[in-house]
């Protein structure tokens, strides 16, 4: 379980394919306080360490994994938001976040504004699980979105999360990952139900 808010960039060294799979080889300053079998959010896809080398460590994906999601377009040097699974004795700063991804969408619009960005993602899906206001999960972080219709939705983000996310590099165009707030996911069953 994480909570959507990025502790650091990291960087793809290297993708390996291996089948259907594909093993990333990622750098990140934390990476000295990792253990392998350890669950960490890249771009808000949870994935398990496998192996760690000084300052890189590798996570593979399935191929499950990899038609859900935007970890198709990596290659090296990408730069991912990264966030260690949350530890029960701390503050939910964001919201309750999986890790599994719920589909994909692509920035369509970006305004810079005065002191801060707005970005406008559209998806396939009707977005009947993002509600005015209400937290989604966007490359991992933690956001809270407005403007909702059938398959647009906005954020604004503000200076700190701009600089300390890859949102900086996020342009018109570029497949962001999707995950939608979990108490919505079960609330919608409950009534289709």
């Amino acid at each position: 379980m994480f909570t959507g808010i990025i502790e650091q960039l990291g960087e793809v060294i290297s993708t390996n394919s291996n089948g259907s799979n594909v093993t990333f080889t990622i750098g990140a300053d934390f990476t000295h306080t990792l253990k392998v079998d350890q669950s960490v959010a890249h771009n808000g896809v949870c994935l398990t360490v496998e192996s760690i080398n000084d300052s890189n460590y590798t996570v593979t994906a399935i191929e499950e994994t990899l038609t859900k999601t935007a970890l198709n377009n990596w290659k090296e040097g990408t730069l991912i938001n990264l966030e260690r699974c949350m530890q029960m004795n701390a503050r939910l700063d964001g919201h309750i976040v999986q890790g599994h991804v719920d589909g994909v969408g692509h920035c369509i619009k970006l305004d810079i504004k005065e002191g801060s960005w707005e970005f406008t993602f559209k998806t396939e899906k009707r977005l009947d699980l993002i509600v005015e206001k209400g937290s989604i999960c966007v490359n991992g972080v933690s956001l809270t979105a407005f403007d909702v219709q059938d398959n647009t939705f906005k954020v604004a983000i503000i200076p700190f999360t701009f600089e300390h996310t890859n949102f900086k590099q996020l342009a018109v165009g570029d497949e962001i990952n999707l995950e939608f707030d979990i108490i919505g996911k079960y609330v919608q069953r409950l009534f289709k139900k």
